[in-house]
């Protein structure tokens, strides 16, 4: 049986197909502005990558800002709950997951079957999200992979006195002119972000068993600071990119949606 999930957000589409339980291809690719586009661009290269086509695939659940506007899928799900399957499909346990995307950050709490109880996001703000991390890397001139591992070399992180990712800019420009040294700036601006996704986390109350979802989890800045503020080591997803967990859950979805059961 070959199911397959589509994620369609505003930066990035991702891609899971799953064979008898199994992930067999996954791919991550940046969105075009129409989300059709994005997504069968996306699945065309999962489904290259198990060497298949569109009519291998028994049933497929989108997910993601665009899910709506997909034409070949069989249902479509919200990603706050594809999220929380995906994640508890790979870490059975697990009791709260922060998924911090390209324009939003979310904080999932899980019950023990793994149905959401409660969660949170910032979605009106650039601030806590990777977008502001784009923002900042292209202000100093480095690679959002750079931005992360600058942290471990700082001597004097930026203390960011600005919430708001426009006066953070302003502020950013005016060290980066003094001279400051770019890994004090790159910490500081790791820390801001850690901070801005602590208050959503502990707005809904901290749980001890928590993963780090989405493109953010792989700057190991962000988590390192995350860490420190919030007390708890974090778990990364084994097997998958973690940016391609809602899609992960919604290839779980669809299977549970083909057989009528759990997977």
């Amino acid at each position: 049986m070959n199911v397959a999930g589509c994620d369609v957000g505003s930066l990035t589409a991702k891609a899971v197909i799953l064979t008898d339980r199994k992930i067999v291809s996954c791919s991550i690719q940046r969105a075009t502005s129409r989300p059709e586009d994005s997504a069968r661009n996306v699945m065309e290269a999962a489904l290259a990558g198990a060497s298949m086509s569109f009519e291998d695939i028994n049933y497929t659940v989108a997910t993601g800002y665009g899910r709506e506007r997909i034409p070949f899928i069989n249902d479509a799900v919200s990603e706050i709950s594809c999220h929380g399957r995906g994640a508890l499909w790979l870490m059975p346990g697990i009791q709260m997951i922060i998924d911090i995307g390209g324009q939003d950050c979310k904080a999932i709490k899980l019950d023990r079957g793994g149905r959401v109880i409660k969660f949170a996001t910032n979605d009106k703000c650039a601030a806590g999200t990777g977008r502001f991390l784009e923002v900042m890397a292209k202000l100093l001139g480095v690679s959002l992979d750079d931005l992360g591992t600058l942290s471990a070399k700082a001597k004097a992180p930026l203390d960011l006195a600005a919430a708001c990712t426009i006066w953070a800019q302003t502020e950013v420009i005016h060290h980066l002119n003094n001279g400051m040294p770019l890994e004090d700036m790159a910490a500081g601006i790791n820390q801001a972000m850690a901070k801005r996704v602590a208050m959503i986390v502990n707005g809904i109350g901290l749980e001890r068993n928590v993963c780090i979802t989405g493109g953010v989890a792989k700057n190991e800045g962000v988590v390192m600071y995350l860490e420190k503020l919030l007390g708890i080591k974090l778990k990364r997803p084994p097997k998958v990119d973690p940016q391609a967990i809602g899609a992960l859950g919604a290839a779980v979805l669809a299977h549970e949606r083909l057989q009528g059961g759990p997977l």
